[in-house]
């Protein structure tokens, strides 16, 4: 039995939420804080009456160390599930660690002002060490490895589909499929349609800026850095049909070059519609994608912040989007001295997430790996002193979980591979 505090109220938020307290048995107290208590109180209000689990709801500001320190403090959890946005990564791990809770996030560290000189400089000396452009990496969050050992105290870095899913494929490949991985390709296909012109679905913000980016892959332990959009492969998906998909920057990529040097090519590719991709460069040329402020009509704005404004929100999108997503890593490599590969996969369907927790596939996708990350941190099964991501413990437990929570996999035998 165990105690979480889940800081955000977005729609990842709600879909890990609404899985916690279908878990009952393991976590029979839940604490909701976020910007805006009203959206807390409104999903308690929805949740109580079909769950045994006790929910509280506060209201914080997560960029605040202070009060978020004191907030802990007063509430006492096991653990801290972060699903609030990468910008409050590291304000909230600050926090975790002066009230000495554990840590579990979806998705790594950026910075909200990229113009920021203090983090520039930081930056441009990580572009020309290693090749990468991305504004997101470990780097800032791994910094924190000794402070969560000499506290005892366990981060879980990751634990959305990809990273976090897609991580632990790659730990129960090499666990049980390979003697040596040679190649990974994550495959990212969306294949559900919103009926809108154009939307994102997960937080634009976040969204254009990974989209827009150089993209990069690794290959024999280095970063090669491409144009943004530049490498585009069609694919044939279970479920979903042919798609164009283009490689992109993933942070995943980084923590399992680290993890595991051994394998000699790492890339990532997603799907995209030309429509999507017309207005998004549409967009980019006008300069709604900058993050810089701009002073309009006496006042202070960011453009993509604008932009976010305008957009749909992605909570919103789960009753109107049909069609199914495609999630999974391509293995290649050695196994009793042959060559061996394989597909492991999760196919998920848009309406039938919004049947059970009222979201659309992508928020479902990322929501039940992050309560299962809390459960594996809190039942002590993924529980050790430091920073780490999903590929770095035992896969077993985990890919059952995926299982039993909504999220089923398979594993395909010689699967087309990407060229």
């Amino acid at each position: 039995m165990s105690r979480l505090m889940v800081i955000g109220c977005g729609g990842v938020a709600s879909v890990a939420i609404h899985k916690v307290c279908q878990n009952d048995g393991v976590f029979d107290e839940l604490m909701i804080a976020s910007r805006t208590k009203a959206k807390c109180d409104a999903l308690k209000e929805k949740l109580e009456g079909t769950t045994k689990t006790k929910i509280t709801t506060a209201q914080i500001d997560a960029d605040d160390t202070k009060a978020l320190t004191e907030l802990i403090e007063s509430y006492r959890p096991d653990a801290v599930l972060n699903v609030a946005l990468p910008y409050q990564d590291l304000t909230i791990m600050d926090a975790c660690l002066a009230a000495g809770v554990h840590y579990i996030d979806t998705a790594n560290y950026e910075p909200e002002n990229t113009d920021d000189p203090e983090w520039r400089k930081i930056y441009e000396k990580r572009c020309k060490e290693l090749g990468f452009s991305a504004y997101f990496d470990y780097s800032w969050q791994w910094a924190y490895e000794e402070k969560f050992k000499e506290a005892g105290l366990t981060a879980l870095l990751g634990t959305g589909f990809d990273p976090g899913v897609t991580s632990v494929f790659a730990a129960y490949a090499k666990k049980h499929y390979f003697d040596e991985i040679e190649t990974i390709d994550i495959l990212d296909c969306n294949g559900g349609d919103h009926g809108y012109a154009f939307a994102t679905n997960f937080n634009p913000e976040i969204n254009l800026r990974e989209v827009s980016a150089p993209g990069s892959y690794m290959e024999n332990g280095k970063w090669v850095e491409i144009p943004a959009m530049s490498i585009k492969r069609e694919y044939d998906f279970e479920g979903v049909g042919k798609k164009d998909m283009y490689l992109l920057h993933h942070e995943e990529i980084e923590a399992l070059g680290r993890n595991m040097p051994e394998v000699k090519r790492i890339r990532f590719f997603m799907t995209f519609g030309q429509s999507y991709l017309d207005h998004m460069r549409c967009l980019e040329d006008v300069g709604m994608l900058s993050t810089t402020p701009i002073q309009y009509n006496g006042q202070e704005i960011v453009p993509i912040q604008f932009l976010k404004a305008l957009l749909p929100d992605p909570a919103s999108l789960g009753p109107r989007t049909k069609g199914k997503t495609n999630i999974g890593c391509i293995f290649t490599g050695m196994k009793d001295g042959k060559k061996r590969s394989i597909y492991i996969y999760n196919v998920c369907d848009h309406q039938e997430c919004y049947r059970e927790v009222g979201s659309q596939a992508i928020s479902y996708t990322t929501g039940v790996p992050a309560m299962i990350g809390a459960m594996m941190v809190v039942s002590g099964q993924w529980k050790k002193p430091g920073v780490f991501t999903t590929d770095e413990f035992d896969p077993d437990p985990y890919m059952e979980a995926l299982n039993k929570w909504g999220l089923p996999w398979k594993v395909v035998e010689n699967p087309v591979l990407v060229d």
